[in-house]
């Protein structure tokens, strides 16, 4: 739906629609310019034959397409368009067999070498590697930015202040200090509070970690002024990631 309003005639050729299906990938045009969207999808993919995939969770499958369809889009010398929405990459044992290492170390690998120009939109919650391996700020797009209700962070707000809350118990426990149940619920509730009001966009706004926090009803019109300006890049490095694993 965000895709079919932002892009020229609402033309959106889907790459590998079938497959890696938490990430839509696909080739169409803003503002008349060329561009390979990179999108995550919130909604929980229900299979009929293995169990359901959680929205907005990068699994192996979308993972290795989206690696491949950066290279291509590379190759082609067309800009990248990253829209964010996601919350990490799936982890557990089955996962790790499934490849999800391999094929997230792949989709990073192409992203963080790519040479066109990248722009990235955070429309939803961007949280831990899946906010890098969606070019966060880290891996120098042309352009970032993030609509209001959007949120970011390593990791999310309950996870955060727990480790936050473990390690300065830690502290406290090598100094000979011991507080009690209350005590730990009052910290913990002050380190969420303050951490939750961190993963606002105008928190990273402010410390230039975003270059502009936008009304989604601009988006369009910020892609388009994004990629005239890269228009005027003529000269694009070779593209090369180095060793891939297969």
């Amino acid at each position: 739906e965000i895709i079919a309003r932002l892009v020229d005639g609402s033309v959106f050729n889907e790459y590998k629609q079938d497959y890696g299906l938490t990430l839509v990938c696909g080739y169409a045009r803003i503002g008349g310019y060329s561009v390979g969207i990179v999108a995550n999808q919130k909604e929980t993919i229900r299979h009929k034959d293995k169990p359901w995939e959680t929205g907005g969770v990068i699994y192996p499958d979308s993972a290795a397409k989206a690696a491949r369809f950066i290279m291509d889009c590379n190759q082609l010398r067309i800009p990248l368009v990253f829209l964010h929405d996601v919350n990490g990459f799936i982890v557990g044992p089955e996962a790790e067999h499934a490849g999800i290492i391999r094929h997230g170390a792949k989709m990073v690998n192409a992203m963080s070498n790519s040479v066109v120009p990248k722009f990235s939109i955070i429309v939803g919650g961007s949280f831990g590697a899946g906010h890098y391996a969606m070019c966060g700020r880290a891996y120098r797009p042309r352009l970032i930015a993030a609509w209001p209700n959007a949120r970011y962070a390593v990791m999310g707000g309950d996870s955060a202040a727990n480790t936050l809350l473990t390690l300065k118990l830690s502290v406290l426990k090598r100094q000979g200090k011991e507080i009690t149940q209350e005590e730990q619920q009052a910290l913990l509730d002050e380190i969420k509070d303050h951490y939750t009001k961190s993963m606002a966009p105008t928190y990273g706004a402010a410390r230039l970690w975003l270059d502009a926090v936008i009304d989604p009803l601009d988006t369009r019109q910020y892609l388009i002024e994004g990629l005239k300006m890269a228009a005027n890049n003529d000269e694009i490095e070779p593209f090369r990631t180095g060793v891939f694993q297969v």
